[in-house]
């Protein structure tokens, strides 16, 4: 796949694509259903997005909200056959575009696409003042098909990435992933933590989660990816998301303890998918009970990955 991170520098082989256009946060079956309509046979498949996310910068005050960051979005695009990937800066250049300007500019004079598909809630341009219809009529004049996708149902409800965080938010991935179709991954690079795992016999590869929606707090069963370096594969884990009470985190992090594992992670690139929600996080009398609950939340997960 092929990321463009500047419309400007199109190159003439990357223009004809069947695009996408979204912000595609979590990647979900809904943005998976617009993906499918926007395959052609005849074109390379591509996604049109923003980066940052635009409610980053219109609210850069609000909590973080994020599902993915751009490493993880890209990831999963990668993994669903898209070509393209255009990335496009959204700084005050591109949301000062009208709704005409974007389109002119962005859509035909630098991408050259051929066909776009968007939700029925899609809106563009300063002041969102373009439509999936609008787009519909300007795609007509300037030679380039448009398709509208309806917002895909599941079984709760509208699939939505507000709805995805709301399930994570109360500690149900399982139901995340059921709107997703896949884990909720956390993914990034392995960090320095304070290594109290390892004096504990349970060291642990710490991630941040700056940017991003943070579920549930507490003890999951996951799966990792270690996606390159000595110890690239899969494995079985259990990890702490959150503040870890017993040591009075300020920043919520992620700490992965991997099953049947030795070696060093540091600065290897993970990606960590919540299976199951164990329990909340406690406050132990003493670093012995904290021991002996790591070994019971051991196999607690371990049983959660076998089911």
């Amino acid at each position: 796949m092929k990321i463009l991170r500047d419309h400007q520098f199109a190159a003439l082989s990357d223009k004809g694509a069947s695009v996408a256009i979204g912000n595609f946060d979590g990647v979900h079956r809904g943005h998976q259903h617009v993906l499918n309509l926007a395959r052609r046979l005849d074109a390379p498949l591509g996604v049109v997005t923003f980066e940052p996310h635009p409610r980053q910068v219109f609210a850069p005050d609000a909590p973080p909200f994020r599902l993915m960051n751009a490493e993880a979005r890209a990831n999963r695009l990668r993994k669903l056959g898209v070509n393209l990937l255009a990335e496009l800066p959204f700084d005050a250049r591109l949301s000062g575009l009208s709704d005409v300007e974007f389109v002119r500019d962005v859509l035909v004079g630098s991408l050259g696409i051929s066909h776009a598909v968007v939700g029925a809630d899609f809106r563009f341009g300063k002041g969102r003042h373009g439509t999936a219809e609008t787009l519909q009529r300007m795609g007509a004049e300037a030679g380039f098909d448009v398709t509208i996708a309806d917002m895909l149902e599941g079984d709760a409800g509208a699939v939505s990435s507000t709805a995805i965080r709301d399930a994570l938010s109360n500690g149900r991935p399982e139901e995340a992933a059921a709107m997703l179709g896949h884990w909720h991954r956390i993914e990034g690079p392995v960090i320095h933590g304070e290594k109290r795992g390892r004096e504990l016999g349970y060291p642990t590869a710490n991630m941040g989660l700056a940017g991003l929606h943070v579920p549930k707090p507490g003890v999951y069963a996951v799966t990792v990816d270690v996606r390159d370096g000595p110890h690239a594969g899969s494995y079985g884990a259990v990890a702490n998301l959150g503040f870890r009470p017993m040591f009075e985190l300020e920043e919520p992090n992620l700490e992965t303890y991997l099953f049947d594992f030795s070696g060093d992670l540091y600065g290897a690139h993970l990606s960590v998918g919540l299976v199951e929600y164990l329990r909340g996080e406690a406050k132990f009398d003493s670093l012995e009970a904290l021991i002996a609950q790591m070994d019971a939340d051991s196999l607690d997960a371990r049983a959660a990955l076998r089911r």
